[in-house]
């Protein structure tokens, strides 16, 4: 296993955040009364649902394209995504001057597709689902010779979400455990790598859909491996990890513990999060609220911090989440 310099890390992480902080919101860590009362302790939700563009990428693509711009002012880059990075890339380059083309996945939320092409990004579709979309972007990105952004394998992407889990720790010093969604793992590397570094005994818990789990499988299995993916309403978390990945490492060392969560447990929360908060979250943060559903009990009494990735869901996927509930 690779040795993960944290003190490295928390460095690159704090710098991130001053890089960031006159682009990027501050979001609530706001107490959750329902959450609460499932582990008797004291529950919170970081609302990066409110973030700009409606999800934490925001973080990793300012950092990412602020350190680009100050190395090739104007240059044009490429990037893939399942939406929300895209999102987040499309108004991070509009912001520093730089420009760039944006890969899609086929399956790609049409709410998301919409929101890139008001704000006028240039979009080329390609495959099934975001290992697909990514690898075409790289590939045409070597042949023009151009910067790929990962939404998730990228050092500046990866410490830009990392100011996350900074967030929380200041806001929550007490904290005992946090729930962070997975996907190809730049969120929960990121925070993971600072918490372990300022607060080692916290436990950071990775969520992932059971219909597409491939970073829990993989670390369990010790090395990344090539797993289908079903449907999921955590679209955001959905897909593979890229071989050689930056955050397979830090994820082998410093996640505690992984839960992987059913779709309806995934819809609850969901539908929770407009119940008890009155707010609306994607499915990917739904998998980080129904991991402690699932989990409640064994954070009995402990101050848990929740990672509400995003808010950027279809009307139709709410409509039918609402639907079965009130017929």
């Amino acid at each position: 296993m690779v040795e993960i310099n944290l003190v490295n890390l928390q460095a690159r992480i704090e710098a991130a955040a001053d890089r960031i902080a006159p682009y990027v919101r501050r979001t609530p860590l706001e107490f959750s009364h329902g959450l609460s009362e499932k582990n008797e302790g004291n529950v919170f939700i970081k609302m990066e649902s409110e973030q700009r563009t409606g999800s934490f990428k925001v973080r990793g693509a300012f950092n990412k394209c602020l350190v680009l711009s100050n190395e090739q002012p104007g240059i044009h880059v490429t990037t893939a995504s399942s939406g929300n990075h895209a999102l987040a890339c499309t108004l991070a380059m509009k912001t520093v001057g730089l420009t760039g083309t944006i890969y899609l996945s086929e399956n790609v939320s049409k709410t998301k597709e919409l929101a890139l092409v008001r704000q006028g990004a240039i979009l080329r579709h390609h495959g099934t689902d975001a290992v697909e979309a990514e690898t075409k972007a790289r590939q045409t990105a070597q042949e023009e010779g151009i910067p790929f952004i990962s939404p998730y394998n990228d050092m500046e992407v990866m410490t830009g979400q990392g100011t996350v889990g900074k967030e929380i720790v200041e806001d929550l010093p007490d904290v005992d455990a946090v729930f962070v969604p997975v996907g190809g793992g730049g969120l929960i590397a990121g925070i993971a790598a600072y918490i372990k570094a300022v607060k080692p005994t916290v436990k950071v818990v990775g969520c992932q859909p059971a219909h597409s789990a491939v970073m829990a499988k993989s670390v369990e299995a010790g090395r990344i491996l090539d797993l289908p993916s079903l449907d999921t309403l955590s679209d955001g978390t959905a897909g593979g990890v890229e071989e050689g990945s930056i955050t397979f490492p830090i994820c082998q060392q410093c996640v505690d513990d992984w839960v992987l969560v059913e779709e309806d447990v995934i819809s609850d929360a969901i539908y929770f999060m407009m119940a008890d908060h009155h707010k609306i979250v994607e499915g990917a943060a739904g998998v980080a609220i129904g991991a402690f559903l699932q989990t409640a009990q064994k954070y009995h009494g402990k101050s848990v911090a929740i990672i509400s990735c995003g808010a950027n869901i279809s009307i139709e996927k709410l409509k039918k989440i609402i639907e079965c509930r009130h017929p």
